[in-house]
Protein backbone atom coordinates (compact mmCIF):
# COMPACT_ATOMS: atom_id res chain seq x y z
CA UNK A 1 0.00 0.00 0.00
CA UNK A 2 1.40 3.45 -1.36
CA UNK A 3 0.77 5.69 1.38
CA UNK A 4 0.64 9.36 0.01
CA UNK A 5 2.19 12.08 2.15
CA UNK A 6 -1.40 14.39 1.35
CA UNK A 7 -3.46 11.64 3.13
CA UNK A 8 -1.42 11.85 6.60
CA UNK A 9 -2.01 15.41 6.84
CA UNK A 10 -5.45 15.17 8.28
CA UNK A 11 -4.11 12.43 11.01
CA UNK A 12 -2.95 16.32 12.28
CA UNK A 13 -6.84 16.16 13.58
CA UNK A 14 -6.97 13.27 15.04
CA UNK A 15 -4.20 13.84 17.42
CA UNK A 16 -5.38 17.17 18.21
CA UNK A 17 -8.55 16.28 18.86
CA UNK A 18 -6.98 13.46 21.19
CA UNK A 19 -5.02 15.60 23.06
CA UNK A 20 -7.51 18.26 23.22
CA UNK A 21 -9.54 15.36 24.66
CA UNK A 22 -7.51 13.87 27.27
CA UNK A 23 -6.58 17.69 28.24
CA UNK A 24 -9.90 18.50 29.02
CA UNK A 25 -10.87 15.26 30.94
CA UNK A 26 -7.55 15.96 33.04
CA UNK A 27 -8.40 19.25 34.30
CA UNK A 28 -12.26 18.17 34.69
CA UNK A 29 -10.97 15.29 37.58
CA UNK A 30 -7.95 17.11 38.58
CA UNK A 31 -10.25 20.81 39.24
CA UNK A 32 -13.60 19.07 39.87
CA UNK A 33 -13.93 17.26 43.04
CA UNK A 34 -16.58 14.56 43.13
CA UNK A 35 -19.80 14.95 45.40
CA UNK A 36 -20.39 11.56 46.89
CA UNK A 37 -23.26 12.56 48.49
CA UNK A 38 -25.28 14.14 45.10
CA UNK A 39 -24.73 10.79 43.55
CA UNK A 40 -21.06 11.06 42.31
CA UNK A 41 -21.64 14.35 40.42
CA UNK A 42 -18.82 16.82 40.53
CA UNK A 43 -20.40 20.19 39.83
CA UNK A 44 -18.15 22.83 38.81
CA UNK A 45 -18.52 26.44 36.85
CA UNK A 46 -21.76 27.58 35.40
CA UNK A 47 -22.44 30.25 32.51
CA UNK A 48 -25.36 32.39 31.45
CA UNK A 49 -27.40 31.34 34.73
CA UNK A 50 -27.53 26.76 34.60
CA UNK A 51 -27.52 27.02 30.77
CA UNK A 52 -23.93 25.86 30.23
CA UNK A 53 -22.11 23.95 33.33
CA UNK A 54 -19.18 22.41 33.93
CA UNK A 55 -19.98 18.91 35.44
CA UNK A 56 -17.74 15.72 36.08
CA UNK A 57 -19.57 12.47 35.36
CA UNK A 58 -17.99 9.04 34.30
CA UNK A 59 -20.08 7.19 31.59
CA UNK A 60 -19.84 3.19 31.47
CA UNK A 61 -22.24 2.87 28.67
CA UNK A 62 -22.51 5.15 25.04
CA UNK A 63 -24.46 8.11 23.94
CA UNK A 64 -27.45 8.66 26.52
CA UNK A 65 -26.01 6.55 28.86
CA UNK A 66 -27.07 3.50 26.80
CA UNK A 67 -25.86 0.09 27.96
CA UNK A 68 -24.57 1.32 31.32
CA UNK A 69 -26.13 -1.33 33.33
CA UNK A 70 -24.74 -4.08 31.25
CA UNK A 71 -22.65 -7.16 32.64
CA UNK A 72 -18.88 -5.53 32.65
CA UNK A 73 -17.42 -8.07 29.92
CA UNK A 74 -20.07 -7.02 27.97
CA UNK A 75 -19.51 -3.34 28.03
CA UNK A 76 -15.58 -3.86 26.94
CA UNK A 77 -16.38 -6.01 24.86
CA UNK A 78 -19.48 -3.69 22.95
CA UNK A 79 -17.43 -0.41 23.95
CA UNK A 80 -14.20 -1.41 23.45
CA UNK A 81 -13.21 -3.69 21.57
CA UNK A 82 -15.66 -3.90 18.88
CA UNK A 83 -15.16 -0.14 18.12
CA UNK A 84 -11.58 -0.56 18.08
CA UNK A 85 -11.52 -2.86 15.63
CA UNK A 86 -13.99 -0.90 13.50
CA UNK A 87 -11.95 2.02 13.95
CA UNK A 88 -8.89 -0.11 12.54
CA UNK A 89 -10.91 -0.82 9.63
CA UNK A 90 -11.88 2.46 8.90
CA UNK A 91 -8.20 3.45 8.94
CA UNK A 92 -7.31 0.52 6.44
CA UNK A 93 -10.03 1.98 4.20
CA UNK A 94 -9.10 5.20 4.42
CA UNK A 95 -5.66 4.58 2.99
CA UNK A 96 -7.01 2.48 0.14
CA UNK A 97 -9.86 4.17 -0.70
CA UNK A 98 -8.48 7.23 -3.26
CA UNK A 99 -12.13 8.24 -4.18
CA UNK A 100 -12.18 10.71 -1.16
CA UNK A 101 -11.80 14.00 -0.83
CA UNK A 102 -9.81 15.82 1.54
CA UNK A 103 -12.56 17.11 3.23
CA UNK A 104 -14.07 13.56 3.78
CA UNK A 105 -10.30 12.57 4.90
CA UNK A 106 -10.02 15.87 7.47
CA UNK A 107 -13.56 14.63 8.76
CA UNK A 108 -13.07 10.62 8.83
CA UNK A 109 -10.23 11.74 10.71
CA UNK A 110 -12.16 13.97 12.55
CA UNK A 111 -14.31 11.53 14.32
CA UNK A 112 -11.13 8.84 14.71
CA UNK A 113 -9.66 11.26 17.40
CA UNK A 114 -12.98 11.43 18.80
CA UNK A 115 -13.49 7.97 19.06
CA UNK A 116 -10.15 7.00 19.90
CA UNK A 117 -10.40 10.18 22.38
CA UNK A 118 -13.28 8.53 24.36
CA UNK A 119 -11.48 4.53 24.01
CA UNK A 120 -8.55 5.84 25.95
CA UNK A 121 -10.99 6.30 28.37
CA UNK A 122 -12.72 3.04 28.16
CA UNK A 123 -9.13 1.21 28.69
CA UNK A 124 -7.60 3.59 31.14
CA UNK A 125 -10.39 4.95 33.26
CA UNK A 126 -11.79 2.51 35.44
CA UNK A 127 -14.62 4.68 36.50
CA UNK A 128 -15.81 4.89 32.51
CA UNK A 129 -15.91 7.84 30.13
CA UNK A 130 -15.32 11.45 31.66
CA UNK A 131 -18.03 13.34 30.68
CA UNK A 132 -18.41 17.12 31.79
CA UNK A 133 -19.76 19.61 29.07
CA UNK A 134 -23.70 19.87 30.61
CA UNK A 135 -26.33 21.76 28.33
CA UNK A 136 -29.93 22.64 29.74
CA UNK A 137 -32.61 21.65 26.91
CA UNK A 138 -35.54 23.53 28.52
CA UNK A 139 -37.82 20.30 28.65
CA UNK A 140 -37.39 19.60 24.52
CA UNK A 141 -38.38 15.62 23.93
CA UNK A 142 -39.01 15.61 27.52
CA UNK A 143 -34.99 16.79 29.07
CA UNK A 144 -34.50 19.01 30.80
CA UNK A 145 -30.63 18.60 30.32
CA UNK A 146 -28.93 17.67 27.10
CA UNK A 147 -26.97 13.99 27.90
CA UNK A 148 -23.50 15.03 29.30
CA UNK A 149 -20.90 14.57 26.83
CA UNK A 150 -17.35 15.67 26.31
CA UNK A 151 -14.81 17.25 23.63
CA UNK A 152 -14.68 13.29 21.85
CA UNK A 153 -18.48 13.22 21.26
CA UNK A 154 -18.62 16.53 19.83
CA UNK A 155 -15.85 15.65 17.59
CA UNK A 156 -17.77 12.69 16.25
CA UNK A 157 -20.34 14.62 16.25
CA UNK A 158 -19.46 17.24 14.06
CA UNK A 159 -17.52 15.82 11.71
CA UNK A 160 -19.72 12.80 11.33
CA UNK A 161 -22.44 15.29 10.43
CA UNK A 162 -19.76 16.88 7.90
CA UNK A 163 -18.94 13.41 6.52
CA UNK A 164 -22.59 12.58 5.55
CA UNK A 165 -23.11 15.89 4.38
CA UNK A 166 -19.72 15.65 2.02
CA UNK A 167 -20.96 12.29 0.80
CA UNK A 168 -24.72 13.55 0.09
CA UNK A 169 -23.63 16.56 -1.86
CA UNK A 170 -21.07 14.25 -3.78
CA UNK A 171 -23.90 12.08 -4.76
CA UNK A 172 -26.03 14.25 -5.88
CA UNK A 173 -23.42 16.31 -7.76
CA UNK A 174 -22.64 12.81 -9.34
CA UNK A 175 -26.23 12.26 -10.15
CA UNK A 176 -26.75 15.84 -12.22
CA UNK A 177 -24.10 15.18 -13.74
CA UNK A 178 -24.98 11.77 -15.19
CA UNK A 179 -28.30 13.30 -16.08
CA UNK A 180 -26.39 16.35 -18.12
CA UNK A 181 -24.62 13.29 -19.78
CA UNK A 182 -28.11 12.31 -21.22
Amino acid sequence: MNIEKKNLLPFILTFAIILADQLTKFLVEFYIPLDYANGHLGIGPAFFGDFFRIIRVYNTGVAFSLGDSWPLALRRLSFGLVPLIVMILVVVVYFRNKEFSMLQRWAICGVLGGGFGNLIDRFFRARGVVDFIDVKFYGLFGMERWPTFNVADSAVVVCGILLVASFLIQIAKESKSKKNEK
